[in-house]
């Protein structure tokens, strides 16, 4: 009896081995790398610093019309508001540099500073305070920043530059050769980070009800109705509607089943990071979202391996990192271990509830779970994430017109967002025009939710330079109109033979008003 026991335990086991021979993505989960990492943290570092840089040198160029004094909605007078309603409170709940010095120059000196700090995180000089003054420095901004600075990619940037903080060598001028090995917690943050951002993109589709996902159809719409479209989504738009609906199982696939393939082998990992970066790839291609698509990409660049990447470094970087190899040493002291051990078991347990409340629409949230998420809340830096999880139909564009009679209008052109029917839709990312981003919001509710368009009339009608600097073309160079108003058109996409006969890559129909005509004249 015992012998036949012995022979059925020896046959599963033969059997059990041979499964894990045949489907090594399902049975090798695993949560340590003995493959080297050095030339991976080298090329994350360098990438999030350019980030970074792209991060800091779009928003000085639009801060003094964004929330300078005389912007749309001044960082100055949102911060007096907060301490006269929170007390104490507001540096816990609106962590920022600003409280320091609340003028313009000091908000340059944020700008001015974080670009300076992402040079020096690009060419490898002090990469962890570097990190952590960049963190410091963007959570300063976008903590004023109110509704122009509150997109994901925005938070995205936060939290991989905080987990940077701890996966960067410590050294003040590292070397390949001198640094010590990458934290394997930190690196399967950062890709847990990837797996959250992937798969909650899919869930928080199917989980919303929107009809167009469910039924496979919401391409038909989106290259259209999305933000800031480029000339190569119109030419997606003429697809035909399997080709779009095929488009959509794929994507599917790329965020639901795909991100697993994280916690596999070294070659699930390669086939994920592959999949994942032709996904951005396309996004790129067809849409203008920032530098989202680029912090995704370098993201995935921590799925792959010193051993696969060296063959596409350049020769003298990798000649200089053969010749003298790195040596093991002590992956940091005890209390850096302990550090890194609390911070996995927070992003770990907040995360987790995030993803539940995914699931679950955040209705049975207990109360403690609850507390936990606004505690973290401020600092912007464990978050959840999920794009389009209700797909827009239909395209309301804002036309925004000057006069002095109220029977002449002329039109505010701005640069990026569609307005000239025959102006070719073109790339703006990494870039990200804020005021044109926040114009496509707008024309998905009324002007009452929308507090900061009425300033931005306002602005208008008396010919602040700041935000006039954020449009292309202003009718009234000399003085400011008058009357202001702004009207609603519904665009479309043309089709090949209506371009080919007019050159208009729009088509649009008159809605009416968007909200009524403002005057700072006196009655």
């Amino acid at each position: 009896m015992l012998q036949n026991a012995k022979n059925w335990h020896i046959a599963i086991k033969s059997r059990f081995n041979l499964l894990v021979t045949k489907l090594p993505f399902l049975f090798s989960f695993r949560f340590s790398d003995r493959t080297s990492n050095y030339l991976t943290r080298w090329l994350f570092l360098r990438i999030l610093g350019f980030i970074y840089l792209i991060a800091f040198l779009s928003i000085w160029v639009q801060i003094p019309g964004l929330i300078g004094s005389h912007g749309i909605l001044p960082a100055e007078n949102y911060l007096q508001a907060i301490q006269n309603n929170f007390g104490s409170e507001r540096f816990w709940l609106f962590p920022t540099l600003y409280w320091l010095n609340p003028t313009d120059a000091f908000l340059n000196v944020l700008c001015g500073g974080g670009t300076i700090l992402a040079i020096l995180l690009i060419i490898g000089v002090m990469p962890t305070a570097s990190l952590f003054l960049l963190w410091l420095f963007y959570l300063s901004i976008l903590t004023i920043g109110q509704d122009f600075l509150s997109f994901q990619w925005d938070i995205l940037l936060l939290e991989t530059g905080f987990l940077a903080i701890f996966f960067a060598p410590l050294q003040i001028r590292p070397g390949l050769s001198r640094e010590s090995p990458p934290s394997v917690t930190i690196l399967w943050l950062l890709r847990w980070l990837l797996f959250r951002l992937i798969f909650s993109s899919g869930v928080v589709k199917l989980m919303s009800g929107d009809p167009t996902w469910r039924s496979l159809t919401a391409l038909n719409y989106h290259y259209e109705t999305q933000p800031l479209p480029t000339w190569v989504g119109w030419y997606m738009q003429q697809l035909p509607e399997f080709f779009q609906m095929t488009s959509v199982v794929a994507m599917f696939g790329v965020e639901l089943i795909v991100p697993f393939l994280i916690f596999t082998t070294r070659k699930g990992r390669q086939i994920a990071c592959g999949a994942f970066i032709l996904l951005q790839l396309l996004i790129m291609a067809t849409g203008n979202y920032c530098f989202f698509n680029l912090l995704t990409l370098i993201l995935c660049v921590l799925l792959l391996d010193d051993s696969f990447l060296k063959r596409f470094f350049p020769k003298p970087i990798l000649a200089r990192f053969l010749k003298t190899p790195p040596q093991a040493k002590p992956n940091g002291t005890l209390i850096k271990k302990i550090l890194i051990g609390f911070l996995a078991a927070l992003i770990f347990i907040v995360s987790g509830i995030q993803i539940k409340g995914m699931f679950t629409r955040g209705a049975d949230l207990p109360g403690p779970a609850q507390k936990v998420l606004s505690w973290v809340a401020p600092f912007r830096t464990i978050n959840s994430y999920g794009l389009f999880a209700v797909m827009t139909t239909t395209r309301n564009e804002i036309i925004i017109q000057g006069s002095d009679d109220q029977r002449t209008w002329l039109t505010y052109e701005f640069k990026w967002k569609p307005c000239d029917i025959r102006r070719r839709p073109g790339w703006v990312a990494p870039h990200q025009p804020r005021v044109d981003w926040q114009m496509w919001f707008a024309a998905l509710r009324s002007y009452e939710h929308v507090p900061w368009f009425t300033n931005f009339l306002v602005r208008l009608l008396t010919g602040t330079p700041e935000v006039l600097d954020l449009l292309d073309k202003n009718p009234f160079p000399d003085t400011p109109p008058q009357y202001i108003r702004a009207v609603v058109h519904e665009y479309h996409f043309t089709d090949l033979k209506k371009k080919q006969a007019t050159g208009a890559w729009w088509r649009r129909e008159f809605r009416g008003l968007y909200c009524p005509v403002l005057s700072l004249r006196q009655k």
